[in-house]
């Protein structure tokens, strides 16, 4: 890899620390090229991307982002998931964690917050973005269900009770 190689690749992976989510750091070493895209099918199904990149240039790139303290964590075969729902990524590693245990989550960032192991843990059980969203449509929802059926309901109050008068009529 020639030097102009080296800076793009320094660029890409300081765009990806700028622009996630969330970042999650994790040794791979002895995985599959089967497992390998797998983790990369699942983190594409979530939303996110996988990236391989030397941990030499990923410290350059981190330089002077607030993460960078997450350097720390570049140390082996490192493999780096990202995304920019601050969720997505987290879980995905934390679900093929379970599945393989030859991929191990060493830590990560989320925005200038530089998470540990239990941190990419705490950030995988949280509700993601899409979840968030839903929960908040059906709290904005239901107030207008409700004066929908309290607008509907003198209405069908007033009709039930002259079909009672009807029936005592009839029966009179």
């Amino acid at each position: 890899m020639d030097r102009a190689q080296k800076e793009k690749v320094v660029e890409e992976l300081g765009q990806i620390f700028e622009s996630s989510g969330v970042v999650v750091v994790a040794h791979y070493a002895g995985l599959t090229v089967a497992e390998m895209q797998d983790l990369r099918a699942r983190m594409r199904d979530a939303g996110g991307s996988v990236r391989v990149a030397k941990n030499r240039l990923a410290k350059i790139a981190l330089k002077g982002h607030p993460a960078e303290a997450m350097g720390d964590l570049l140390t082996g075969m490192t493999v780096l998931s990202y995304s920019e729902d601050p969720v997505a990524a987290a879980k995905a590693s934390e679900d093929f964690a379970k599945g393989n245990e030859k991929f191990q989550i060493l830590g990560g960032a989320m925005g200038d917050t530089v998470l540990d192991r239990n941190g990419v843990k705490t950030v995988s059980q949280m509700p993601s973005r899409e979840e968030l969203i839903a929960s908040i449509v059906g709290c904005i929802g239901a107030p207008a269900s409700n004066i929908a059926g309290a607008i509907g309901a003198p209405a069908s109050n007033i009709a039930s009770i002259l079909s009672t008068i009807e029936e005592r009529g009839e029966a009179a």
